[in-house]
């Protein structure tokens, strides 16, 4: 079976659309490097169409046509367009996730090194550690203190703003280095942050005090660097103990290509998914089944804590719409995820010709052939996959050839070539209907991945006709 190639079917009109599409998501990519700076800009965008906080409404009840979001933590958001059904009818469901592979500082980072100021790392997600040494770094995230006080952190991404970077060794020195296997050749505690070599200056003034051990501390540059961050911040060394700070690749969104066909930035996964999904259900009118947006932390290392989807923030913010729709009852509430149809939005494996023997070429996706269904994911022998059934998945075709949407079906690679998961074996739990379905995307966990503007396009156009259906 062969997938027809986008591009070649669009009219003016499409790739005027699709251009403009593009545009306000590679936005979205450079407002959103963490996942609470994507909250805080899901939230906005969703407040600019008219959605309002579940939590700040009061006594007031819902009513079909209302549209609201509950958010947890400053890390996921759920988003309600409340249909024409009742909820036990079940909910047409968008999942995808906003967190993505990084370094994390550690609680205790801070430290010099015969005259450099590094801060730890710890990484987070699945990444290949050689591809974060060598290249421009930003720093993203709060540092909160004791009284409540939160501080913004963003230093990195302004053309003005320093970088910060991890050193790689010379390959005139690495003779050894080289020898090494790619897991190794960088160590996980060698991803450490270069953020300074000037050391504190002491004015002559303070020298010439008989205190000069208090004003000439041991490590000058760490000193320095402590310094600078109390003057521009009002942060001190303890202050790290209680922030969370994510070190990314600097710089903007970029198209790619000389036919600027495909977008190259940080984060795309699955951050393509979350902006198409949540784009749909924002640009969705007055839907017969209730629509439903879930954007979650913490997928990349399993969905785990009060933010992933293993938590009960989504059963907990359903029970509350229920309520407030008169309809509440644990039975209903039951019934509605039962009943329910989810598209976990999540990202695909492109095909890559470079590496051709890391794929079965019937069963990949291609960038440029329109959205991707996983029927199922996992490794091993599917394990750890959601793996939908036939009944499921020619509704979903059905669906897209309604919508005369362009997709594509795969699997993450060739048999025990590897594997992966995604949050659709979670929301299954429930007894829901669940697919895997996104975008293919080149570099997957790199600190730069590219997708193709027509699969961005294809996945909202599919998203879009999803929300309109009425379900199994």
């Amino acid at each position: 079976m062969e997938y027809r190639n986008c591009w070649e079917t669009y009219s003016p009109k499409q790739r005027k659309e699709l251009e403009g599409l593009c545009r306000s998501y590679m936005d979205f990519l450079n407002r959103g490097k963490t996942e609470r700076e994507c909250t805080d800009r899901i939230v906005s965008l969703a407040e600019q169409a008219g959605f309002r906080e579940l939590e700040a409404l009061g006594q007031e009840s819902l009513k079909p046509g209302d549209k609201v979001y509950s958010v947890c933590m400053n890390k996921s958001v759920v988003l309600y367009r409340i249909g024409k059904k009742p909820l036990t009818e079940g909910m047409n469901i968008l999942g995808a996730h906003i967190d993505s592979p990084r370094l994390d500082v550690k609680q205790n980072p801070l430290y010099e090194s015969d005259g450099f100021a590094y801060l730890d790392t710890h990484y987070y997600g699945g990444i290949k550690k050689y591809q974060w040494v060598a290249l421009p770094l930003a720093i993203h995230g709060v540092v909160v203190k004791t009284d409540g006080t939160v501080t913004e952190v963003n230093v990195g991404e302004d053309p003005d703003d320093p970088v910060f970077f991890v050193s790689d060794l010379l390959v005139h020195l690495a003779a050894e280095q080289m020898k090494k296997d790619a897991a190794k050749v960088i160590e996980g505690e060698a991803l450490d942050i270069i953020i300074g070599n000037k050391p504190l200056i002491v004015s002559q003034d303070k020298k010439d005090k008989k205190d000069k051990k208090e004003q000439a501390p041991k490590e000058k540059v760490k000193a320095g660097i402590l310094q600078i961050l109390k003057d521009t911040c009002g942060i001190l060394e303890e202050d790290f103990v209680s922030a969370e700070l994510e070190v990314v690749p600097a710089g903007p969104a970029r198209e790619a290509g000389l036919d600027k066909s495909m977008i190259l930035a940080y984060g795309q996964d699955d951050r393509v998914c979350a902006y198409t999904s949540l784009q749909a259900l924002l640009d969705i009118e007055d839907p017969e089944k209730t629509s439903c947006c879930i954007l979650v932390d913490k997928e990349e290392i399993g969905s785990v804590g009060a933010t992933g989807m293993q938590s009960r923030f989504f059963e907990n913010s359903l029970a509350e719409v229920l309520n407030r729709l008169g309809e509440y009852s644990e039975l209903n509430l039951r019934r509605c995820l039962a009943r329910s149809c989810m598209l976990s939005s999540d990202v695909s494996a492109g095909y890559d010709p470079s590496y051709a023997a890391c794929f079965e070429r019937k069963n990949a996706a291609f960038l440029g052939k329109g959205m991707v269904f996983n029927k199922y994911t996992g490794s091993r022998g599917k394990r750890g996959s959601n793996d939908a059934n036939a009944e499921y998945m020619a509704y979903v075709r059905r669906v897209m050839e309604k919508g005369d949407v362009y997709f594509q079906t795969a699997e993450l690679g060739r048999v025990d070539a590897g594997g992966g998961g995604t949050i659709a074996y979670i929301l299954a739990l429930y007894g829901m209907n669940v697919i895997d379905s996104g975008v293919a995307v080149l570099n997957m966990h790199a600190p730069w991945e590219a997708v193709s503007k027509a699969d961005v396009y294809e996945t909202y156009r599919g998203y879009m006709a999803f929300l309109r259906g009425e379900g199994l």
